[in-house]
């Protein structure tokens, strides 16, 4: 389980919002500050996220938790908005090359943009069934009385 540190600032019927500090990975390597994923963590800087966390502890707002995601969840949700654009757009470059095959590189550049716009159209559709399975969502897992600076 993925845990973050957070802060609630309002619950509703079962679910609490919090806030989280979004930081970037940099700082641990012997290349901080040399390299492309430093330079643009320094561009956006650390921000604040709100979430929607299932509440299984009667959290109130406040309070510092420690809320977690499934290893599982955040996988399946990386593969879903890197690969399904991408196969779009490779599906509809091949299905352009397919059915016009005396047209120039014009169409087939066309039809992969077409594919690509698909599977975004896709994308959507999809996350949004999947934001109502609270089994991916994250999960308020413990108060957390150590931090008070989230």
């Amino acid at each position: 389980m993925i845990e973050a540190h957070a802060k609630v600032v309002s619950i509703e019927s079962g679910f609490a919002w919090v806030e989280t500090l979004r930081q970037t990975a940099c700082g641990g390597c012997s290349m901080s500050g040399r390299c492309g994923t430093a330079a643009m963590g320094k561009l956006y800087g650390n921000r604040v996220s709100r979430v929607r966390a299932v509440d299984g502890i009667g959290v109130r707002p406040g309070d510092s938790v420690v809320v977690g995601l499934g290893e599982g969840a955040l996988l399946r949700a990386s593969l879903l908005v890197y690969l399904l654009p991408l196969a779009g757009l490779l599906a509809g470059a091949f299905s352009g090359r397919l059915l016009f095959p005396a047209a120039g590189e014009g169409v087939v550049i066309l039809s992969g943009i077409l594919g690509f716009i698909l599977g975004f159209a896709v994308l959507r559709r999809r996350s949004s069934q999947l934001a109502a399975d609270p089994r991916l969502q994250p999960v308020v897992l413990r108060r957390d009385c150590l931090r008070h600076d989230v």
